[in-house]
């Protein structure tokens, strides 16, 4: 007898439908009957008498019902949220399949380091609209450790990084390489160099990022002695730490020390920055090589060679792009 109550309850829970799983959640939002069934454009007595079935069908209830009130059960949170779920599910399932028939539907979700980020967005995000209109970005800046656990984890579709990155299960695009620049307070000896040697740093106080930037580590690999901790007075061999780098740009403007940034990261203010003089180094330049990553069993691979080509068709003046072929670009990468 039990296991017979026992398969026809798996029945009932079987036929139970999205659509009342859109009521239960409609209300627990709401905690009103009427609200809900306007969210849900139809009549609240509709509403009503679908929960109370769908209720009586699996056997508890779902919802308090008070005069003014609607509380929710220990047990109805816990069946809410599974519907929850089951709807956001059901979402993923219904994108997956229209994005099968248009690769470029759908939003993309896209993380940067914070050194890229604000200097490659501005080119991309218009060109990528123009080219994919409905491929709306949803945008991250983070550190790269950070952005690597998130692509693992599938919480991010692509990421622009600075190689060498290497992960399990990811594969790696290369997009341009960006040579570094010298930045000084306009009144500095070196204003009236041609170029810079990296070796020339390490009498200068410079100000990089903190720890946990890769390109704090690129500047360091370029001028190791450069480094050094922070200190609230400049002096010999010592190395002050910004939080970003507009705002290190800021602090060599106001004469706290000089810098290295990222061509792009120059190249945006350059014309205007009248307290400021900027330099290139000299040969062999330092410079990054800067790539696109994504899951190798991401389902969209056409979003992302869209991706990658606009972002190449991006104006950014200073870089050189890398070939558009992706076997050359991946052999380069390695």
């Amino acid at each position: 007898m039990l296991r017979g109550q026992r398969t026809a309850r798996a029945g009932t829970l079987l036929a139970m439908t999205l659509t009342e799983f859109r009521y239960i959640v409609a209300v627990a939002r709401e905690r009103h009957f009427g609200r809900a069934a306007q969210a849900c454009n139809v009549s609240q007595p509709t509403l009503s008498v679908a929960v109370k079935k769908l209720e009586e069908e699996i056997g508890v209830t779902l919802f308090e019902r008070g005069h003014n009130e609607i509380g929710i059960t220990p047990i109805g949170e816990r069946v809410i949220e599974q519907a929850r779920r089951v709807l956001a599910e059901t979402s993923t399932l219904r994108q997956i399949a229209e994005q099968a028939q248009d690769p470029l539907n759908g939003p993309l979700r896209l993380g940067a380091i914070y050194t890229v980020g604000p200097y490659l967005f501005p080119h991309l995000v218009p060109l990528l609209h123009e080219r994919a209109p409905r491929m709306p970005l949803i945008l991250e800046e983070n550190f790269t450790a950070r952005l690597g656990e998130r692509l693992r984890q599938g919480e991010l579709d692509a990421i622009i990084i600075a190689l060498p990155f290497e992960h399990s299960g990811v594969e790696t695009r290369a997009l341009y390489d960006e040579p570094f620049r010298v930045v000084v307070p306009v009144d500095h000896r070196w204003r009236r160099r041609a170029r810079i040697a990296p070796e020339d740093l390490a009498d200068e106080n410079v100000l990089l990022l903190g720890a946990g930037h890769c390109f704090r580590d690129q500047v360091l690999t370029a001028c190791p002695d450069c480094a050094g901790g922070m200190v609230d007075t400049p002096g010999p061999d010592r190395t002050l730490e910004g939080s970003s780098l507009e705002t290190i740009r800021h602090m060599v403007a106001s004469g706290m020390g000089i810098t290295v940034l990222p061509c792009t990261a120059v190249a945006e203010h350059q014309a205007r920055d009248s307290l400021l003089a900027v330099r290139p180094f000299t040969e062999p330049v330092p410079r990054r090589r800067v790539a696109i990553a994504w899951r190798a069993s991401f389902p969209r691979p056409e979003a992302i060679a869209a991706l990658a080509d606009t972002i190449r068709r991006c104006d950014l003046g200073c870089v050189r792009f890398a070939d558009a072929a992706p076997a050359e670009a991946e052999a380069r990468s390695a």
